[in-house]
């Protein structure tokens, strides 16, 4: 790669709180003629290269919650899941029974809580932190990983570039996304939701009107409403198809440009959404006051236009797997979807056809990596008077 591979470190005592106003040449890379008044120049904050797994950047979560989305996959911290190799970060999904044995998953029990700081259940909600199979409701199949920055970086307003190949295989729904460091305006989506980018790995999926929705296709979103059932992302989401490769065939350029007045997410340069709510923000924006009557709206009393996304936010890397909500019903593959969102036993019910799904995995082939998120770097930079972020010294 053209940049030296290597992790920026901001030196403090613990915490660094900077506004980007007060930036120099001093930070990064030093040349004199950047000109620091056009962004992104000499404002970068954020350098992960992956030459290694730096745990006190990235935080594992450790939990079988799913999410809300009832996934099928629980998260851990394993390097069968996630691991770094030749400067990439690789996100690998696995079977649960490789690790403890398929009768496990109708009689064991899964037991998360931990016992010290870093193996310590991180979701508790959805059962995440202790579940028992039961031949009906077998424990969930899957084996993953989510990382996190919420304990080492966050940051509000600047420019993030990744650089990411999503893996291939049927019902695998990697992400690369941000949430608020902390909820200030209420519970989600009340506080915002920034995905960068989401992807299906399947190689034959299709929607309702025959489009394409499997790996060739991504997605950039951002959620926001005043409670979960006023969640107007249909505003401020799009997706992105490709002809003749896919998303997982090669690495490609994810970007977020996020200002105090506009969001602007990009693929390999292309534009491919601007959110701009407007001067009266997102409020009005979604038109809460006439589809939500008597709720109150939460971003009132900000002065930002921007609002919920006038905070700072943090990093998440995670390869799902099914649900009941990102796979529609009404979606056509080959073979065919093997469970149904209103089945009260969709994770047995997708297990069950794992003679189906699992060869899209092609894990007999290259240590079955295909089916693995592969990250080549993340990198944010700051916009001159509006970025203000924290960055822990390790």
């Amino acid at each position: 790669m053209a940049m030296m591979k290597y992790l920026l470190v901001f030196l403090a005592l613990s915490w660094t709180t900077v506004n980007a106003a007060s930036l120099t040449c001093d930070v990064y890379p030093c040349d004199g003629s950047c000109d620091m008044g056009v962004a992104p120049c000499n404002g970068l904050i954020f350098q992960e290269e992956f030459n290694s797994f730096n745990f006190d950047i990235w935080e594992h979560e450790i939990t079988a919650g799913g999410g809300g989305n009832w996934e099928f996959q629980y998260y851990t911290n394993n390097r069968s899941n996630s691991y770094v190799k030749d400067g990439s970060l690789y996100i690998k999904p696995t079977l649960t029974s490789d690790h403890y044995g398929e009768q496990f998953l109708s009689s064991g029990t899964l037991d998360l809580w931990g016992a010290s700081p870093a193996n310590l259940c991180t979701g508790n909600a959805w059962w995440g932190c202790s579940r028992t199979g039961t031949s009906a409701n077998i424990l969930n199949p899957i084996q993953s990983a989510r990382i996190r920055t919420v304990e080492s970086f966050t940051f509000k307003y600047g420019r993030i570039e990744v650089e990411a190949k999503m893996p291939t295989g049927d019902w695998i729904w990697p992400a690369i996304w941000l949430l608020p460091k902390n909820s200030g305006y209420g519970e989600w989506p009340a506080s915002g939701e920034i995905d960068l980018v989401e992807c299906r790995g399947n190689t034959d999926l299709k929607d309702s009107n025959g489009v394409s929705v499997g790996v060739d296709q991504m997605g950039s979103t951002m959620h926001w409403g005043p409670l979960w059932n006023y969640n107007a992302y249909e505003k401020t989401h799009n997706t992105k198809n490709l002809d003749g490769q896919t998303f997982g065939s090669g690495f490609h350029k994810y970007e977020l440009d996020w200002t105090s007045d506009n969001m602007k997410f990009y693929v390999d340069g292309e534009l491919l959404l601007t959110a701009d709510p407007g001067a009266d923000g997102f409020w009005d924006y979604g038109e809460f006051a006439s589809k939500a009557p008597g709720v109150q709206n939460p971003w009132e009393n900000s002065p930002n236009k921007l609002a919920p996304f006038d905070r700072e936010f943090y990093l998440i890397l995670n390869v799902a797997v099914g649900g009941t909500n990102y796979f529609s019903d009404g979606f056509t593959n080959t073979p065919s979807k093997p469970w149904l969102n209103t089945s009260p036993t969709a994770s047995t019910d997708f297990w069950n056809a794992h003679s189906d799904w699992l060869p899209t995995w092609n894990q007999g082939v290259n240590n079955g990596e295909d089916a693995a998120l592969q990250v080549n770097y993340i990198r944010v930079y700051a916009y001159p008077d509006q970025t203000t972020y924290h960055l822990r010294d390790r």
